[in-house]
């Protein structure tokens, strides 16, 4: 788990993800910018890399933060209905807006991204169960009801393809001009990291907090403000991105504890690591096709995730 050996590794992933795809391309290539290999360099692998990189590391920020904020280890923004209110917000961007602008996407999915994550939050507080296990049952419950919203109402408005394009989560049509909305994300991680300790503190708890005289509502919500923002980014420019906010920040924290300001690093590096190993997957499987990374990660990351379900049972029955 050390950083300089997960950068190392992901470098050598950054590469190979680079000469990958349904053209072949060398690096003698590049030599000749005008050739359209080398064009294709520049327009579709290096944007997707970088989308790669920005999604990852995103996503298992937010997951850490969920996680932090909420007290569990089994919470994330696929867990707790955050996604699922982003993609209801978009549906409602739709709805009411004929000629919908891109601005006005982002609006609705961020608000609805942040309000169906207060809600979840809101949850948590009454629920007298608070077990490893059922609290990320009852956030999947949840998103799973969000998502039968936004499915029935876009099926009967005659949305329901245009909708589930945004569920694909796919880095194939990323290209210059189409993945810069990910940048937003950059803010959110470096502010993420600047409140990393009192991220911490309040994971503690609402009373542990304002004993330390910190305000917990404030910290609280500048929390769920990141995970939005940073949910509503991916979602928009590359689609839903299964369990990478959930088993990421776990296996950072077997090794290194829940001290943010320390996990955080790590935490970023790993999930690019780990969303680039599954891309290149995909891309190889059956090349010159490719399977879309969602399904790479799912099935990888549904594995795992089922692994820690069974150790975390294992660990309250002794």
């Amino acid at each position: 788990m050390r950083l300089w050996i997960l950068i190392i590794i992901t470098v050598i992933l950054s590469f190979i993800s680079l000469f990958i795809g349904a053209i072949d391309i060398q690096l003698s290539d590049l030599l000749d910018w005008e050739s359209d290999k080398a064009q294709t360099f520049l327009i579709s692998r290096v944007p997707r890399l970088i989308a790669i990189i920005l999604a990852g590391a995103g996503m298992s920020i937010a997951g850490l933060i969920m996680q932090s904020l909420s007290r569990n280890k089994f919470v994330s923004p696929t867990t707790a209905g955050t996604l699922d209110a982003a993609k209801l917000g978009i549906l409602i961007s739709m709805l009411f807006f004929t000629n919908v602008t891109y601005t006005q996407q982002v609006i609705f999915s961020f608000a609805f991204a942040l309000i169906g994550s207060f809600l979840f939050m809101q949850i948590l507080d009454r629920i007298k169960f608070k077990d490893a296990i059922f609290v990320p049952l009852i956030g999947i419950m949840y998103g799973n009801i969000l998502s039968s919203i936004t499915t029935f109402f876009a099926y009967e408005a005659d949305l329901l393809q245009n909708i589930s394009s945004w569920l694909m989560g796919s880095f194939t049509l990323v290209i210059a001009g189409r993945y810069e909305l990910l940048y937003v994300s950059v803010p959110a991680v470096i502010l993420a990291y600047l409140y990393a300790n009192k991220f911490t503190v309040a994971g503690m708890g609402e009373e542990f907090a304002k004993n330390l005289g910190m305000s917990y509502k404030v910290v609280l919500n500048i929390g769920l403000l990141l995970v939005a923002v940073i949910s509503t980014t991916v979602v928009l420019t590359v689609g839903v991105i299964p369990f990478l906010g959930l088993i990421i920040p776990n296996i950072v924290s077997l090794y290194l504890g829940d001290n943010l300001r320390k996990t955080i690093p790590h935490t970023a590096v790993m999930g690019v690591a780990f969303l680039l190993a599954c891309d290149i997957l995909g891309r190889v499987i059956i090349h010159p096709f490719e399977i879309p990374v969602n399904i790479t990660v799912a099935v990888i990351g549904s594995a795992i995730f089922l692994i820690m379900l069974f150790r975390g049972r294992a660990y309250a029955q002794k």
